[in-house]
């Protein structure tokens, strides 16, 4: 396969996948709704939406909500220059689709943020699932979406121990955060990139160290 079909099919498959699973629980789940996967407790499809970043977290009111977008656009706009430089250069191909898999992600984001407050109605608890192109218009102005997040895997929860300091007796909850799969897109892709990195930094490291060896004999 070639770099820019890679790169292509990569970006195509991260939006259709994200966006189809976004629209799809917006449209059918009311806010705070759930539902179980595998029919388990620990493996939830759970409707909510963020204004700020990924895995849930947030920025502050209206004009972090606005910084926040223009700055995703801005950062976006920047790694797909840099993304066709690589291609041009003839990357690693390896380094290209995890490079591919961040700017997806962060695409797939950048919608929400964008569109969303303005092609869908209100999502709200008992009920109130949101409509798409209503005719009283949308939730919010262009680049005051909100980002709709659904996967929710509360793997471990339970009380600490009464003798940790502390936090003895108090609740806990592993892994808390609500995300979406844009958020896995970005994440795999920055792994794929750091064991990429130090991949090449260590077998550099080893040609040096034979290189060295060989001096000395």
């Amino acid at each position: 396969m070639n770099r820019k079909l890679l790169v292509g099919l990569t970006l195509s498959i991260v939006l259709l996948l994200d966006q189809s699973l976004k629209i799809w629980v917006k449209t059918h789940l009311a806010y705070g709704e759930e539902l179980q996967l595998f029919g388990s407790s620990h493996f939830l499809v759970h409707f909510v939406e963020n204004n700020g970043m990924a895995f849930g977290l947030s920025l502050g009111p209206n004009y972090g909500k606005l910084l926040l977008t223009l700055f995703r656009i801005l950062a976006v706009s920047l790694l797909s220059v840099y993304l066709f430089r690589l291609v041009r250069e003839k990357a690693e191909k390896v380094f290209l689709f995890g490079f591919t898999l961040v700017l997806g992600g962060a695409l797939g984001n950048i919608i929400d943020s964008v569109f969303y407050g303005y092609i869908f109605s209100e999502s709200s608890f008992h009920g109130g699932v949101a409509s798409i192109f209503p005719d009283e218009g949308g939730y919010a102005p262009l680049l005051y979406g909100r980002v709709v997040d659904m996967l929710y895997f509360p793997l471990f929860y339970g009380n600490y121990p009464e003798w940790f300091p502390l936090i003895g007796g108090r609740a806990y909850l592993f892994f808390r955060p609500v995300f979406n799969l844009a958020d896995v897109a970005i994440s795999a892709g920055v792994i794929l990139l750091l064991l990429f990195y130090f991949t090449k930094f260590f077998h550099r490291q080893d040609l040096n160290t034979s290189k060295e060896n060989g001096e000395e004999e």
